[in-house]
């Protein structure tokens, strides 16, 4: 449920990686899963946040590991998987009673809008979820590249990506027992130590535009609204003014 607590941000954007749709299938959606991560957004949008999706393929299709397949042809079928999950967290959000639209950066007028920055922001003012699909519509571009393109168009306040772990650790907290959660970091610190936060073109056009992005676990129930009311565990990538520290 919902926190009692006031969010502390009014707009955000949402990077949620495709995996983190597939639950423990090796392959697809599983509709636990999206009802859950449907139920989550929900949440946070009835607290009155102003919400904005990105959403990968990755349990689907992704273009830089086809086999066989020219990169940019492999790009835009991954774009269009992208879609596929956009389109099916809408209909399970709005089965939590929030209205969602889905904007297409390639067009496909049947199932989705196409892209238009100011009408995405109308949308949000409404108290609309919109979910981002394809992508940029460009090839060689990830969806971590889009999430932080289309976080600085609608001017959200925050980066928000998805992840299976509570934050950014100086070590992979997986093979290192001794490994240490940052509760901030700097964009120069994150760069420094390879941390592999995002890909490098969406780190960079968060550094260079001040974007924060907060990483989290989304396998935590209710964790993005807990996030937003500083009440669940988190690392922040903060500006080279503010400063790295441990937790």
């Amino acid at each position: 449920m919902p926190s009692d607590r006031k969010p502390a941000f009014d707009r955000i954007l949402l990077k949620i990686s495709g995996e983190a749709l597939m639950g423990d299938q090796s392959y697809g959606i599983q509709p636990e899963v999206l009802k859950g991560v449907a139920g989550a957004i929900a949440d946070v949008a009835k607290m009155g946040v102003q919400v904005a999706v990105v959403v990968g393929a990755g349990n689907i299709f992704r273009g830089a590991q086809a086999r066989g397949m020219d990169r940019a042809t492999g790009d835009y079928v991954g774009m269009l998987a992208t879609v596929m999950n956009a389109v099916s967290l809408q209909e399970a959000i709005e089965k939590h009673g929030v209205t969602t639209r889905v904007q297409s950066a390639i067009p496909m007028s049947q199932l989705a809008e196409p892209y238009i920055r100011r009408r995405a922001i109308r949308h949000l003012e409404k108290g609309r979820v919109v979910i981002f699909g394809a992508g940029t519509g460009n090839p060689f571009f990830t969806t971590d590249t889009a999430a932080a393109l289309r976080a600085m168009e609608i001017g959200a306040q925050v980066l928000l990506k998805a992840t299976k772990v509570d934050g950014i650790y100086d070590k992979d907290p997986k093979k290192h027992g001794d490994a240490r959660r940052y509760k901030t970091v700097t964009f120069t610190d994150a760069l420094r130590q390879d941390l592999h936060v995002m890909d490098a073109t969406a780190f960079a056009l968060c550094r260079d535009n001040e974007m924060p992005i907060i990483v989290f676990n989304m396998t935590t129930p209710n964790n993005i609204a807990a996030v937003l009311t500083n009440e669940a565990v988190h690392t922040r990538v903060v500006r080279d003014t503010d400063k790295t520290e441990y937790a």
